[in-house]
């Protein structure tokens, strides 16, 4: 009898808590299904969500012209509640990473908030058939987004924060500068906000990331590895077979852009220096560094990373290399312009780099003090061009917090206590206004 109590009033607690977050009868599918523009959606495990939903919308080609078509954008829509904030994710790439059980954003956590994931245009599901290049733009994308956040509004009238990493950190900013009275709250990470298609302002932070002594053993590594070049190639050409690359330049060229891409890699990631392998290593603990660190996927003809060098080459600009220390032994004279004859699809090697984006965007955030929080690594190359000289000591609003140390992987939650609890009190102060 006892048992069956207890049974009894658990399955009650249990369809209490379903009923609360619209799940008893599917109020939360029928509510997205109801949206403007969706045209599908489908249930997928929750994890710590009371509910979780892909969902496909239909946007314009072309936010300025009507006529040029539509194509489908992917959204993850994961719900806690109807009453509860509701983060929008600026994603820079597909939304994979979403459909993962156990995926939760921090600002989801930290503010027991819904979560809109947004996969950006061109990227997987969200690539328009056929691709038309001159749709891939930041202004267009930053009415994506626009439109996606007073879809949902309708149905998470609370506060709304929009959040993003790397180039989503830039997405994030972007979309701030076009729509500045969108969200309550702005939380951009890491995000880079580059001037040139291969700014120069990442030399001279290279130059003093970590400390001398690291940044000597990093320089050694890679000397290394360019002497071996002719010892390496064999197993370079069989794992390049093996994974079936193909690439826009001779192989000998490619392994050049490996070593040079190693250090940009090893910082971007905050690898430990005390794992390099010794210079009297052997060539295959040589090669599995490398190749693990900086594989030779990363400069193939035709990847998933297409979309995003696209838009590094034409508006969000990118870094260059590095060949002075290790000229005498590269088959490469000169990584100029090395995004565009890599990367780039042929029908677009001719395309030009513009400012206009890096020049609204780094306007809006200096001439004005929006509600945003940016964070970075202290280490991670993406700072060099990030955005927080923008923040002045006399913004109110605006708040830069800098991981000592940190890489790319820098959020609030791996700030130190001080500068995390900070973090968080400012947003939770915006959010209960």
């Amino acid at each position: 009898m006892l048992k069956r109590l207890f049974l009894f009033f658990s399955f009650l607690i249990v369809a209490t808590a379903a009923s609360a977050a619209g799940l008893a009868d599917g109020e939360v599918e029928r509510r997205i299904a109801a949206l403007e523009g969706v045209c599908e959606t489908k249930e997928l495990p929750a994890g710590d969500f009371a509910a979780k939903y892909e969902v496909m919308l239909t946007q314009p080609l072309d936010w300025n012209d009507p006529e040029a078509g539509t194509f489908e954008q992917r959204v993850v829509v994961m719900h806690v509640g109807w009453d509860r904030p509701t983060v929008l994710i600026t994603q820079g790439y597909d939304a994979n990473l979403a459909l993962r059980e156990k995926y939760r954003d921090e600002l989801s956590v930290f503010f027991d908030a819904n979560i809109i994931f947004v996969e950006h245009r061109y990227f997987d599901r969200s690539m328009p058939e056929p691709c038309d290049w001159r749709y891939l733009t930041a202004e267009n994308s930053a009415y994506d987004l626009h439109r996606i956040a007073e879809t949902f509004r309708t149905i998470y009238p609370g506060k709304w924060i929009a959040s993003g990493i790397s180039k989503g950190g830039t997405t994030t900013m972007l979309y701030a500068a076009y729509f500045p009275d969108d969200m309550d709250a702005y939380v951009p990470y890491v995000g880079p906000l580059c001037k040139a298609r291969e700014d120069k302002r990442f030399g001279p932070f290279m130059a003093q990331v970590g400390t001398p002594e690291e940044r000597a053993a990093v320089e050694a590594f890679q000397t290394e590895l360019f002497r071996r070049k002719a010892r390496l190639m064999p197993a370079f050409r069989a794992l390049c077979q093996k994974k079936g690359c193909e690439f826009r330049l001779p192989l000998e060229e490619i392994y050049d852009y490996c070593v040079l891409e190693y250090a940009i890699s090893f910082w971007q990631w905050g690898l430990d220096v005390e794992k390099i392998p010794a210079l009297t290593a052997s060539d295959g603990e040589l090669f599995k560094a490398l190749v693990t660190c900086a594989g030779p996927e990363y400069f193939v003809k035709q990847g998933g990373l297409t979309s995003f060098f696209v838009q590094a080459a034409q508006e969000l600009g990118y870094y260059p290399y590095d060949l002075r220390p290790f000229r005498e032994y590269a088959t490469i004279r000169t990584t100029k312009d090395y995004l565009r004859r890599i990367f780039l699809p042929d029908e677009l090697r001719h395309a030009k780099f513009s400012k206009r984006l890096y020049r609204k965007v780094a306007r809006y955030l200096k001439r004005n003090d929006p509600r945003m929080i940016m964070v970075y690594g202290g280490d991670d190359p993406w700072t060099a061009p990030g955005a927080g000289w923008t923040v002045t000591p006399e913004k109110r609003n605006m708040h830069l917090f800098v991981e000592p140390g940190g890489s790319h992987l820098t959020r609030i939650s791996t700030l130190p206590d001080s500068l995390r609890e900070e973090a968080i009190a400012t947003l939770r102060g915006w959010l209960e206004e």
